[in-house]
């Protein structure tokens, strides 16, 4: 396994392991630094979103690399105001536009929002069957609203994007998306810098001359959830990639699992889905 190893979603499309997210990267120098630093470093895949108002940044990050883009995995999202049918189309126009690209690889319904997702579901079916995005997917969606969407879906989704880390494994969730064949991806997998806290990680870390950070980017991928940690720091980019040259015993997978907590660091679906 290498820093552009890839997964084959449930539609034959590949998706690296390792991505570079950019929530709360600044639009302009920052983001496009950023995005610049992780492809010349390897990275080839970039997750925004609509919301994170990076989306021209980011666009100007992949054409100032000089990377092709057909080389690179590039997700973005609808947000929630504007889910429904019409919106999200326009809204996937404007990402386009933003991102100075004709198709996204993935297109991700932003947090669950009852039945106006399965209208926003309808008008990324169509996307997809026009060729405008490789795959579709959804985030944040738990189990028991993925139970209620899927009947609704033509496509299942090739992706759901949720928080995922040592404090937040989410057994169950992980289970039902890997019997409907939906890939999980992982954001705030490193929870903005707390694992460097936990002494269990710091312990392995020293076990495995690897940081912290690293470790629990590493069990992401043992566990077979793709993962996007977001950087704007050069050095932090690069050191989140150092995650192919080792690996976790099977005993040392179970003791980053026996930390889960049910503990979020971000928001609840059910109540995003009720606001």
């Amino acid at each position: 396994m290498e820093i552009n190893s890839k997964v084959k979603l449930n539609n034959g499309v590949e998706m690296p392991w390792l991505g570079l997210g950019v929530f709360r990267a600044s639009d302009g120098e920052e983001v496009k630094n950023a995005v610049i630093a992780a492809l010349n470093h390897g990275y080839r895949s970039i997750d925004t979103a609509e919301i994170y108002e990076n989306e021209h940044g980011v666009g100007e990050g992949i054409r100032e690399s000089g990377i092709a883009r057909d080389k690179i995995f590039l997700t973005s999202k609808v947000w929630n105001n504007n889910q429904g049918y019409e919106k999200a189309i326009a809204a996937f126009e404007r990402s386009l536009e933003k991102l100075q690209t004709n198709y996204l690889d993935l297109y991700l319904i932003h947090w669950p929002k009852g039945k106006i997702s399965v209208e926003t579901w309808r008008a990324l079916e169509e996307l997809y069957a026009k060729g405008m995005v490789r795959a579709i997917g959804v985030s944040n969606f738990l189990t028991s609203q993925l139970e209620q969407f899927l009947p609704y879906c033509k496509i299942i989704p090739a992706v759901n994007q949720i928080e995922f880390h040592p404090i937040l494994a989410q057994p169950g969730l992980l289970s039902y998306c890997k019997q409907k064949g939906i890939q999980p991806e992982a954001w705030r997998p490193i929870m903005k810098g707390d694992v460097n806290n936990i002494p269990l990680l710091r312990e392995l870390g020293s076990k495995y001359n690897k940081t912290p950070v690293q470790v629990v980017l590493r069990w992401d991928i043992q566990k077979g959830v793709v993962t996007i940690p977001k950087s704007v720091h050069r050095e932090r980019i690069i050191s989140n990639a150092d995650i192919f040259d080792f690996e976790l015993s099977n005993e040392d997978v179970y003791k980053i699992d026996s930390l889960d907590a049910g503990t979020r660091t971000g928001p609840d679906p059910f109540i995003i889905e009720k606001q």
